[in-house]
């Protein structure tokens, strides 16, 4: 049985990654550190590292609750720590009386360095404070590069990880039932909005399922699956619980609190 038949066909270049880092691990005998992971790329690596004897795996964001994580790929005999991750934590100092940042923008401007998404983690918010971890690789050269976000000039100060912005992920769960698994349809069924309006949100590229953009409307939803429609919040299909008699899906989603 192909392990692709489990995934999405658009993952396919990312498990060839997984199973490239697997080889790795077990030719050479050491551990490999990844770049930060979404939690849909942690769900597939935990998915295929997990059947393998001999290797482990563990993962490590900053805090907890973090959502984007770095992975740790090693042998059994190895026993991983957190300084094994090499991430770092930074706060943003900005005139916080005169501008107000926000999450889009410090991502922005981060991304503008030229560096990858990987090489970031989580960016948290709380009130006016902001801080965001980072791969210790490219600590120096974001210290030395980030001079500004949007129209304040800013300056970094290094956190330890006890001194992190405690976030919380809570939903708040529903029960919807949808015509389809259509994207569409869902979106529709679950932010309670006409689908003629949810094809519109898809086209205009406001709409992303684990993290990456989708612009199908007749992309199968599946359980698991996060949907972020900008404006709209994020939820989450918790759930699919066949069909009512009325040939509908029955879906528990969970909307972010």
């Amino acid at each position: 049985m192909s392990i692709y038949q489990h995934f999405r066909p658009e993952e396919k270049e990312f498990i060839d990654q997984v199973l490239n880092w697997k080889d790795q691990v077990e030719n050479t005998y050491a551990p490999k550190l990844t770049d930060f992971l979404d939690p849909r790329e942690q769900h597939i690596l935990i998915s295929i590292i997990g059947q393998h004897l001999g290797i482990k795996w563990d993962l490590f964001g900053g805090t907890a609750n973090a959502e984007r994580k770095r992975a740790l790929i090693f042998p059994d005999y190895y026993e991983s720590d957190k300084d094994d991750f090499q991430i770092c934590l930074y706060e943003v100092e900005y005139p916080k009386k005169f501008i107000t940042l926000e999450h889009p923008q410090v991502l922005g401007s981060l991304m503008s360095l030229g560096l990858k998404r990987g090489k970031f983690g989580d960016i948290l918010f709380e009130d006016d404070r902001i801080q965001f971890f980072v791969s210790e690789e490219v600590e120096d050269y974001i210290r030395l590069q980030l001079e500004s976000i949007g129209r304040a000039s800013v300056t970094l100060s290094k956190l330890p990880f006890a001194e992190a912005i405690q976030t919380s992920e809570e939903w708040r769960e529903c029960s919807v039932t949808s015509s389809s698994l259509r994207l569409d349809t869902v979106i529709s069924a679950v932010y309670n909005i006409s689908r003629q309006k949810s094809q519109l949100f898809l086209q205009q590229g406001l709409v992303k399922v684990n993290w990456t953009l989708i612009e199908n409307p007749s992309f199968e939803c599946k359980e698991g699956d996060i949907i972020s429609v900008r404006g709209h919040g994020r939820s989450k299909i918790m759930g699919i619980e066949g069909k009512t008699k009325k040939e509908k899906w029955r879906i528990i989603a969970g909307r972010q609190k």
